[in-house]
């Protein structure tokens, strides 16, 4: 999955530092670093679904990241957290 950039909302960018922790250079490299993208459901508009990527960032943190991504192959967060024991290992066995 190719993304062209990442689309950031104020409300989500505040909700991922102080419920998460989780800040937008974080997010930015998980993106760069060619994470492992799924599927996660159909979207309210047509050719706009929900995918999570997992992955780690540069200094090696493992996120999950839940986007939608628009019909300009931008990704539009949602939200993102550490990932789980179960999410680490399935991402690890990919």
């Amino acid at each position: 999955m190719k993304i062209s950039g990442i689309i950031w909302l104020e409300a989500i960018v505040e909700k991922l530092e102080q419920k998460h922790s989780v800040f937008q250079q974080e997010v930015v490299e998980l993106f760069a670093l060619s994470p492992h993208y799924r599927f996660v459901e159909k979207g309210h508009q047509v050719n706009e679904n929900l995918y999570a990527a997992l992955g780690r960032t540069e200094s090696g943190r493992y996120l999950i990241v839940f986007f939608v991504l628009k019909s300009n192959r931008k990704a539009l967060v949602i939200s993102a957290r550490d990932i789980t024991a179960n999410e680490r290992k399935r991402y690890e066995a990919s």
